[in-house]
């Protein structure tokens, strides 16, 4: 059972990382961030803002199931929901200027891992978009944080 601390939310450490190839180039972001950690209704979450030089802070979230599956939800210009889970290809709505596009999200790899003194945790995962059968990208989420 998690601390009371940690249901009332504690400041972390945020390290995300990823990467992607999309039209055979590759793209690699790394964010270090101070963000806040909660425990609520059986779940993590994970709050931190992605921040890019001369550009609004992004809110992102990730909340870590108790099934294994993870959502991952960011605020930018457009609302970007998507859900991991190892065991069933996802959908979402990704909006974009053009319009709302269907997305499949293909998880090939998820992994959570979760240690005490002080609590941390690590989340990889590794999946595939598709839009109308077209494979749009390869991508990689590596998450660490530590209160």
């Amino acid at each position: 059972m998690p601390s009371k601390e940690l249901a009332n939310g504690l400041p972390a450490e945020v390290i995300m990382e990823s990467s992607y190839v999309q039209n055979g180039e590759t793209h690699h972001h790394v964010f270090e961030e101070k963000g806040r950690v909660v425990y609520m209704n059986n779940s993590y979450y994970i709050r931190y803002e992605e921040k890019f030089t001369g550009e609004a802070a992004v809110p992102v979230t990730v909340k870590i199931n108790p099934n294994g599956t993870v959502n991952l939800i960011r605020r930018g210009e457009f609302l970007t929901r998507l859900t991991f889970n190892s065991d069933e290809v996802t959908e979402t709505q990704y909006k974009t200027a053009a319009g709302i596009m269907p997305i499949k999200i293909d998880t090939q790899n998820l992994k959570i891992s979760y240690y005490d003194r002080p609590f941390a945790g690590r989340m990889s995962v590794d999946y595939a978009l598709y839009f109308n059968g077209e494979k749009l990208g390869s991508y990689q989420i590596r998450l660490r944080f530590t209160t």
